[in-house]
């Protein structure tokens, strides 16, 4: 459906939306059983980018939820102000955030998802799938932490949690190198203001998800070594689970595959280690 959606999107030229469903059509068999969402993502992005263009398709997209999320940060960082707890309301707040997600609905409205985020409770989140605890004194106890962004606005709410880390603490935050459907570019994180926050790096990689063969070896070097690893959304969790023993996975289950392999319901919060 995403290269569909994506002709939908950006062109009205029917002869084109052929084009990529015959492409799609001669994708599908060289997939393999073990190919990963990100790995076949990534390679629909090439049959969307062969028939649109090689431009950074969703930029406007990606500029409005930053602009929205950025007029929603006083409001978001109140919610911090008033918590008993203002890491674990920063953790919960990023992962709320973990909604605004093209390539998961194929189709987004950025102001409603954005609104949402107001009117969730919080409450009642399972221990066995938000470990808090355990990530507080992992978090206390790293000195360096590489933060693996997910998607465009999606940024201000990593944001608000970077703020609320132990004071003295080297955060990388990494993003694409290259657009892949509305992943954060790094100039993303730079409107965002994470750059008051953290180290902004590129994974050399242009997939959805932090996909280590496609990666630059300057990142890889960095992941290898990083004493804590928090990774944003659900790409990123495909792509990463079980490669570092130190990795934090901060996401929204938005599929039952995923939710009935983190053993959580559709749209529920995870926080887990490995």
């Amino acid at each position: 459906m995403q290269a569909i959606e994506a002709g939908r999107l950006f062109t009205g030229n029917e002869i084109v939306h052929k084009e990529l469903i015959d492409d799609l059509a001669g994708l599908i068999p060289k997939f393999s059983l073990v190919s990963t969402p990100p790995e076949m993502a990534y390679e629909i992005s090439k049959i969307v980018k062969k028939r649109l263009g090689e431009r950074d398709l969703y930029k406007e997209i990606k500029e409005r939820s930053n602009a929205l999320a950025l007029k929603l940060y006083p409001r978001l960082k109140e919610k911090v102000d008033r918590s008993d707890d203002r890491l674990r309301m920063a953790v919960e707040i990023a992962i709320a955030g973990n909604v605004i997600d093209y390539g998961a609905k194929n189709s987004l409205n950025i102001d409603e998802e954005i609104q949402k985020l107001f009117r969730e409770d919080f409450g009642g989140l399972d221990a066995t799938v938000f470990e808090y605890e355990k990530f507080s004194q992992d978090l206390k106890a790293a000195k360096q932490i590489l933060y693996l962004a997910d998607n465009a606005g999606e940024v201000v709410f990593d944001r608000v949690l970077i703020e609320e880390f132990p004071p003295g603490k080297e955060v990388l935050y990494a993003v694409r190198e290259t657009p892949i459907i509305n992943d954060a570019l790094k100039q993303d994180a730079y409107d965002c203001g994470i750059g008051a926050v953290a180290r902004i790096i590129s994974s050399g990689a242009g997939s959805p998800g932090t996909i280590l063969k496609f990666c630059s070896r300057e990142f890889i070097k960095i992941f290898n070594n990083a004493p804590l690893i928090i990774s944003k959304g659900q790409g990123n969790y495909e792509a990463l689970s079980g490669t570092h023993e130190n990795i934090y996975f901060l996401l929204r289950a938005k599929c039952p595959i995923i939710a009935r392999h983190a053993g959580v319901k559709v749209g529920e919060m995870i926080l887990k280690k490995g």
